[in-house]
């Protein structure tokens, strides 16, 4: 009881926690409340702008090789004009497809309607069925997804999409993460190959 007793006498003078402290601290918390609260609004306008940029970078490299040497896709001889598009982004984005449209009925089932072509377009689908649209400027470019053969050329795959009626057009599916690398070829007519 002495110990007690000595320490509430030798605290009685003292505040524990003076009150602007704890103004302060209240206030502090206040501030990054309402910062979070603005992120939380802000941050989808931001991954939007992000994706965005990203797509009209893909489409700016996609068009810089089509006036490139285009490679005979039957042949092993120099590679066509190729370019690498880099794309990371978030996990709401459902697909991105290059000259097709997966979903041309919005309703986030990419095998139960029949894909539509869309040339010179990137699309951009999202989880909540909303989808952007990027243009390609100049002539008319048709993307073919790819597939080595034993020899280790990039040929045509003829069954990339075996839900779809149309052989043309490339679709990846999320997460979308990492490097995908676009050739120029030529078959009865010049088509940007997918070598992924």
């Amino acid at each position: 009881m002495g110990c007690l007793q000595r320490f509430l006498e030798d605290t009685r003078g003292v505040d524990t926690i003076p009150l602007k402290m704890v103004v302060y601290l209240a206030i502090t918390a206040l501030v990054i409340l309402l910062a979070s609260a603005a992120w939380n609004n802000i941050g989808p306008v931001v991954d939007d702008t992000d994706i965005d940029r990203q797509l009209e970078d893909a489409a700016l490299k996609i068009s810089s090789i089509q006036q490139g040497y285009a490679r005979d896709v039957s042949s092993k001889g120099t590679d066509g004009s190729m370019c690498i598009v880099k794309l990371s982004l978030p996990e709401h984005v459902r697909y991105v497809a290059f000259g097709v449209d997966p979903d041309p009925d919005g309703d986030g089932n990419l095998s139960n309607t029949e894909w539509s072509l869309e040339d010179n377009a990137i699309l951009c689908g999202y989880s909540s069925g909303f989808r952007t649209r990027v243009i390609l400027i100049g002539e008319t470019v048709h993307f073919r997804k790819g597939i080595q053969d034993e020899g280790g050329l990039w040929i045509f795959h003829e069954d990339a999409y075996p839900d779809s009626n149309t052989s043309e057009g490339v679709v990846i599916e999320g997460p979308i993460n990492g490097e995908f690398t676009f050739e120029l070829v030529f078959d009865k007519g010049k088509y940007t190959l997918a070598h992924f």
